[in-house]
């Protein structure tokens, strides 16, 4: 009995390092939670949900989307490092997870703690001003900051995401200085900014773009290398002069590096077929985005080819 005992130990050990589930235990047999790093009601929230409807029908379990905003995307990235590799908790990524061991010290998390799982999305970003701002084009506001005592402020959604540092290649290449004033996401951030407290942001489609229709902001250019759909009118930023400031906001999952493989395929299937479907792809554009999918392979090497270019503009920023 008592080696019997020990054998089973040993397969259910080796069960959980191969991803092969005991048979009473496939996975999924819970819930999974996916934790997102910015607000509720924000781009990453509402592209996570567009896309988690239909991953929940193809795993045939709950996907319980977790918002925990806060430091820079800093809590949830440390939540999911701490996390068991059982693929029951994911978390969102965006350039956050490669940008901010580059500008920032003593991280309770580090990139080598996830690995990639798949993306699903992407999102333009608009750079904004209030409709009372009289700088109707990029060049009219680098000239008006240029001029300004003391310095213009802008809204900061978050350290490390695509749009503030946008806002800090425009800096840097224009020549200009902008004072940030931080604010945990864009939503509430956004309203400040119709409100005149400060001058200029890039916010995210989702964010920006009820507000510029309704004639509360104007879009200055969007930070993305073409132009939005939703806003054809507005020119990119290489076409508003600044090409170095041109940013991919893309949105994925990333799983605890000690998730089985086979778990990992799994998921990974899922999300693809998730994707696909008309309806996901429906709600998204709804959202702010567009369908993006890239599978577990492809994600690494986007990751790697994008970590490549953030620690070349990090370089830049830092001279």
């Amino acid at each position: 009995m008592k080696r019997r005992t020990l054998n089973m130990t040993a397969l259910a050990l080796w069960a959980q390092s191969t991803g092969w589930a005991l048979a009473d235990e496939p996975f999924p047999s819970k819930p999974v939670k996916v934790i997102v790093p910015y607000p509720a009601g924000g781009v990453v929230d509402l592209q996570t949900r567009a896309m988690t409807q239909g991953l929940a029908t193809e795993l045939g379990q709950p996907v319980v989307v977790d918002t925990r905003p806060g430091a820079n995307g800093n809590i949830a990235a440390e939540a999911v490092a701490r996390a068991p590799g059982d693929g029951y908790t994911l978390l969102v990524s965006a350039p956050y997870l490669i940008n901010n061991p580059l500008i920032e010290t003593n991280l309770r998390w580090a990139p080598k703690d996830f690995v990639p799982l798949a993306r699903f999305s992407m999102s333009p970003s608009f750079m904004c001003v209030p409709a009372a701002s009289p700088a109707r084009t990029v060049r009219e506001y680098v000239e008006m900051a240029r001029r300004a005592k003391p310095m213009l402020q802008f809204g900061d959604p978050g350290t490390g995401t695509t749009q503030t540092m946008s806002v800090e290649i425009l800096k840097t290449t224009a020549g200009i200085d902008l004072e940030g004033i931080a604010y945990k996401g864009a939503p509430p951030l956004a309203i400040d900014l119709i409100n005149n407290t400060f001058s200029m942001s890039v916010l995210p489609s989702s964010v920006a773009y009820p507000h510029v229709k309704s004639g509360k902001l104007r879009a200055l250019a969007t930070t993305s290398s073409a132009r939005s759909a939703q806003l054809p009118d507005v020119p990119t930023i290489a076409e508003a002069g600044y090409p170095e400031a041109t940013v991919i906001s893309w949105y994925g999952l990333h799983a605890p590096a000690s998730t089985p493989v086979a778990v990992l395929r799994k998921l990974d299937a899922a999300i693809r077929t998730a994707v696909q479907k008309a309806d996901t792809q429906s709600r998204l554009v709804s959202a702010g985005g567009e369908a993006a999918y890239l599978g577990t392979d492809e994600f690494t090497r986007f990751v790697a080819s994008d970590s490549q270019m953030w620690e070349r503009i990090n370089r830049m920023l830092r001279k």
